[in-house]
Formats: structure tokens, sequence, C-alpha cells
């Protein structure tokens, strides 16, 4: 039998793990993260990692596999996800990484060359007016889609040709799963998910995030590049002196407002999402009989 994939995604808080343990439970399966900080031990609080209790209650995979100083790239992701939905019946992928959740339900075919820091440096040495330059000479198709100003992704670009002789053009494209996939989206009003954005925010000072962070800093030391994302930095500013609590506080939940704006515009671009409003009273019951519709049709 082929599997079947159910997705669950939305911008950050909108929901998801709390929907995503009502329905593995129901349909006795686990669940698979799609959150590009997770993956990672020790970044807990502020990423929302599901808690020990949740992660007994359901089976959960791709978190907590990576060390801090290591790094986790798109291929990688994909390929131990695909791995995790090929011996599942029904799996459940669940997160708000937007490029995680396309390279799966695409199947989008990534280069397999991993970051390599010591060219990236002599390549960076040069400046970007150069390098998209040489990448307009080896590939123009590239360079075309590429700004000018991108230097992550002409790095990238370059990265992967001299790594491997062969243009990123000529080895990206999609390869779509064979099996069913359902998508499910969370989202509601904007000032609604302000309001739970700001909750979960004083919610994760409340749990220890600040003593999270330092121990981070003390153990990693403050150049981490996890320690620059969301929410980890501006606690950082604190500990730092930069910024008071509250002025942290204020800047994690006007940076984490921004992001979700960000993520549901993504997400928005994808017409196959089934949306559903998570305020609504019926939520659950709704979607329940969107996938119980679904599986009927394709667990022939």
């Amino acid at each position: 039998m082929k599997p079947i994939l159910i997705v669950i995604c939305g911008a950050t808080a909108s929901g998801k793990s709390s929907l995503a343990l009502q329905l593995a439970q129901r349909l006795s399966t686990s669940i698979i993260s799609a959150d590009s900080r997770q993956v990672y031990r020790e970044f807990d609080i502020g990423t929302a990692k599901p808690s020990l209790a949740e992660q007994k209650l359901v089976p959960h995979h791709l978190i907590d596999i990576c060390e801090p100083t290591e790094t986790l790239t798109l291929a990688e992701y994909q390929e131990q996800a695909q791995a995790l939905i090929a011996k599942e019946n029904i799996s459940l992928l669940v997160g708000g990484t937007g490029l995680y959740l396309k390279a799966i339900v695409k199947g989008l075919k990534i280069p397999r060359v991993s970051p390599q820091p010591e060219l990236r440096s002599q390549l960076a040495n040069l400046g970007q007016t150069q390098l998209h330059s040489w990448l307009s000479q080896v590939d123009g198709v590239a360079a075309s889609k590429i700004h000018p100003n991108d230097a992550v992704r002409t790095l990238r670009a370059l990265e992967v040709y001299y790594v491997t002789g062969k243009p990123i053009s000529a080895q990206q494209g999609e390869n779509k799963p064979t099996y069913p996939i359902l998508q499910i989206g969370l989202d509601s009003e904007t000032s609604a998910l302000d309001y739970r954005i700001k909750i979960r925010t004083q919610q994760m000072i409340e749990r220890g995030f600040v003593i999270e962070v330092e121990q981070l800093c003390q153990k990693y030391g403050t150049d981490l590049p996890l320690l620059n994302t969301l929410g980890y930095a501006e606690i950082k500013q604190y500990l730092a002196g930069d910024l008071n609590l509250q002025e942290a506080i204020f800047e994690t939940i006007l940076h984490t407002r921004q992001f979700a704006k960000r993520q549901r515009t993504w997400f928005r671009g994808d017409r196959h999402i089934n949306w559903f409003n998570t305020n609504s009273d019926s939520l659950l019951d709704d979607i329940w009989q969107l996938l119980q519709d679904f599986l009927a049709k394709h667990q022939n």
C-alpha cells in the first residue's frame, strides 16, 4: 500500500501542535516535525518544542536530531522525512517551515552539497557584484532568477557549481510524490493570531526561556548562529544589557508577528491547502470529517 501523508501547516502560534496531537492519537500514528529549529538539541522553550509529556503521548520524529553546532541541510531533512513517510501507513507532517514542507509535498530536487565554509569565505571576500557576474557566466539560468543583491542564494549557486561541476539550475526541479497528500492549514484573524503570539511569548518567559538562553550562551558562546534567531536574539540582547526584559519581550512579540505574516503569505500561495479557522468551536470535528472523507477515498 502507498503511504498517505497528512500535512498540518500554518503560521507560528496557530495551534498546529495541539491539533496534531489530537489527530495522531485518533489515527494511532506519529508526528513528523517540519520545524527548522526543533531539529536542534537544547533549543526547547524558544522553539515551542513538544514537551516530554507530549512526546510520550505521541511519538515525534525529526526533533533533537542535531547538535546546535551542526547544520542540517534541506536535503538531509528531506531524505529523513521521506524515509519516515515510506514506513507508515498514515503520516502526520506538522510545522511552519515552508521550505521543509515544500521539499516533501513537491518533492523538490535538491543538490546533495553540504555547506562549504572555507569556499564560501573565499568567495564572499570577492564581493557580491563579482560573484553574481561569475554566476551569470557559469549558470545564466540561476543568475536570472537570483537578485543581484541576494548574496545567500548567489553563494549557494556558486558553491554547488564548484563542488559538483554542474549548474545548480540543472540539478533543481520537482519529483512529486506518488502517494496521496492532504494539506490542512490553520489560520485566524490577524488580531486573534497576534494575541496568541503575545500569550505564547509570555508563557515562554514563565517557563524559563531567559535561563535557557543564558545557559546556551555560556555553553556555546554568543556567536552561535542559532542564538541569532527569533526570540533567542532578543533575550540575548537582554542578557547583554542592551534591552531590559520588557523591551526584549516586546521585540520578540513584534518580530514573531512579522514572521507570522511572512509565513501566512508563503502558505497562501498554495491553492491545495484546505484552510480552517483556529478559533472555530468545531475545528476538530470539521477537520476530522475532511480527513475521514480523504482516507475513505484513498485507502481502498
